[in-house]
């Protein structure tokens, strides 16, 4: 059906920068927004940055200025770029889409997660 796949974590020094990407895959219609999550050990999962269809983004109040998220429709890849990482910024970053798949011949809509990448910003 539909797989969503995290990957550019890892370990950075404070200050430092990465970026994550999240590429989808299977019998895909369209995809509507696409969303960048959080979950720190011991705390709930927040939203950190959401990007629409047409690239409009909004971020969590922690990251603005700081994270840039972005997207390709034509590779079915959304992109969040973080810079000035601070080492509250450590967790496990997961992408949710909004997609639109052919299940069978059926067009279906549905929420897909992907498994999450690790960034951990040191001090």
């Amino acid at each position: 059906q539909v797989q969503l796949v995290e990957s550019g974590g890892g370990l950075v020094q404070a200050g430092g920068s990465l970026r994550l990407s999240c590429a989808a895959s299977g019998s895909i219609i369209m995809i509507g927004d696409m969303g960048w999550y959080r979950q720190a050990p011991g705390k709930q999962r927040e939203l950190v940055a959401v990007v629409t269809r047409g690239g409009s983004t909004n971020y969590a109040d922690s990251v603005q200025g700081r994270f840039t998220a972005s997207r390709d429709n034509a590779k079915k890849t959304v992109y969040l770029q973080m810079n000035s990482l601070k080492p509250e910024d450590t967790a496990v970053y997961y992408c949710k889409g909004d997609i639109t798949y052919f299940r069978g011949t059926i067009p279906s809509r549905g929420d897909y997660w992907g498994q999450g990448t690790q960034v951990t910003v040191s001090s």
